[in-house]
């Protein structure tokens, strides 16, 4: 297939794209600067020229290509909300490009909140109509199915290797400006994982797949314990490690409060299942062991 991947350039988006190329796939990739072009041209993909923000690009890139994978979005924390109405309008100019064609369209999802504390997100978990959290990307990407879409979504835990690691690698810094490491509690809530390599050859199989209303769940752990992850980064960060209380979160915490204290916990038993996905990458506090850090 001709793929046209956004966020191409990017953490999951390289892999994602080199993942592709090598199972005989085409990729058409977003890239917003020369820097990225050169990137993808350098692995062998074509280059589509853009920002999420200009639809045009994005409606032009859907349309010229046989499927599309949706993995850009802007980490910018202190403009959340801004973030996720500009994901919610390039999900739904890429569905415009694509109506009527039945053609896949794979974009991105999380896994926080999915399930009540204590409990395993399942793949059949369904997102509710009064769910709090702004960011409503796998919402918007299935309700495209009406327009004869094979629309699906990849829900993603916290995605490593020993350079970044989704939400931890914020929290590095809110961890050396505070001086130490804190979780929330006794640190029992747990957050599922999966290494990007893993990662991107299952946005390879589920785009093969081409399945209609699906969730794939990107998840190679089901839970590693908040409280172990933050007593590695203090060993790694050289820094004390202590408990806080919940209404401590937000002061500690500040725009990751919310986060802080969410248990996770997901299932890929479907996932692997029906896509033969089985992830061989190290662990989360593998990575975490040996992270390279910035001074």
């Amino acid at each position: 297939m001709r793929i046209f991947v956004t966020g191409a350039t990017g953490f999951i988006g390289m892999p994602t794209v080199k993942e592709l190329i090598a199972a005989g796939h085409e990729v058409l990739g977003l890239a917003r600067s020369d820097e990225g072009a050169q990137s993808l041209a350098t692995i062998g993909a074509e280059v589509q020229r853009g920002t999420l923000e200009d639809l045009d690009s994005l409606q032009k890139g859907a349309a010229a290509s046989d499927a599309v994978i949706h993995l850009a979005f802007i980490h910018d924390w202190s403009n959340f909300l801004a973030s996720c109405e500009t994901d919610r309008r390039a999900i739904e100019a890429i569905g415009s490009a694509l109506a009527g064609s039945n053609k896949p369209f794979l974009a991105t999802g999380g896994l926080a909140g999915l399930a009540p504390p204590g409990q395993v997100a399942t793949e059949k978990d369904v997102i509710p109509s009064d769910f709090p959290f702004p960011r409503v990307s796998e919402q918007t990407t299935l309700a495209l199915i009406s327009q004869d879409i094979r629309a699906s979504v990849v829900r993603l835990p916290q995605v490593h290797d020993r350079a970044k690691q989704g939400l931890i690698t914020p929290l590095i810094e809110t961890f050396r400006q505070n001086g130490t490491c804190a979780y929330v509690g006794d640190g029992s809530n747990l957050w599922p994982a999966a290494h990007v390599l893993d990662v991107a050859r299952l946005y390879r199989l589920a785009i093969e797949k081409g399945a209609t209303g699906t969730a794939w769940h990107a998840v190679a752990e089901e839970g590693v314990a908040m409280r172990d992850i933050v007593e590695t980064l203090g060993r790694r960060l050289d820094l004390p490690v202590r408990s806080i209380l919940p209404d401590e979160a937000p002061t500690f915490f500040g725009r990751f409060a919310m986060f802080a204290g969410f248990d996770m916990r997901a299932s890929s038993e479907l996932t692997r299942q029906v896509l033969g996905w089985e992830p061989t990458g190290p662990g989360l506090i593998a990575d975490l062991v040996q992270l390279e850090i910035a001074d």
